[in-house]
C-alpha cells in the first residue's frame, strides 16, 4: 500500500498487480492501462462508469454562465463545457473514514 503522504502512482498498481496477483510486470503494466483507458472512452462518449463499492464517474454538460474579474468587475463570458463528476460510494466514504484503521476484512471490504 502507498506510504503516508504519497500519491499512488498508475506505476505502483501495476507493481501491486505483480505482488499480489502473480502476473509479469508487462501484463500488469497492460491491465492497468487497458482498465484507465476503458474508463476514458467511456466517459469521452458520454457513458456513465459505476465501480461497483467504488463510485461512479459521470459527464455532466455545464450551460455558458457570465463570470467577473475579481479585479475589475469586468464581466467575462464563462464557456458551455463538459466536466467529468466522481460520487464515492458508501463503502468508499466508509473505509476513506476509517483511515489507517480499515480491515479489508470488514464488511466494508471493496469486495462483492
Amino acid at each position: 500500500m502507498a506510504e503516508e503522504n504519497t500519491t499512488l502512482t498508475k506505476a505502483e498498481l501495476a507493481e501491486m498487480l505483480f505482488d499480489r496477483v502473480g502476473l509479469n510486470k508487462r501484463e500488469a503494466k497492460d491491465i492497468v492501462d487497458t482498465f484507465f483507458e476503458e474508463i476514458r472512452e467511456s466517459l469521452a462518449k458520454g457513458e456513465p462508469v459505476k465501480l461497483s463499492g467504488f463510485g461512479n464517474f459521470q459527464v455532466r454538460d455545464k450551460p455558458a454562465r457570465p463570470g467577473r474579474n475579481p479585479k475589475t468587475g469586468e464581466v467575462i463570458p464563462i464557456a458551455a463545457r463538459r466536466v467529468v463528476t466522481f460520487h464515492a460510494s458508501q463503502k468508499l466514504k466508509a473505509i476513506v473514514e476509517q483511515g489507517e484503521a480499515y480491515d479489508p476484512n470488514s464488511e466494508y471490504a471493496l469486495q462483492d
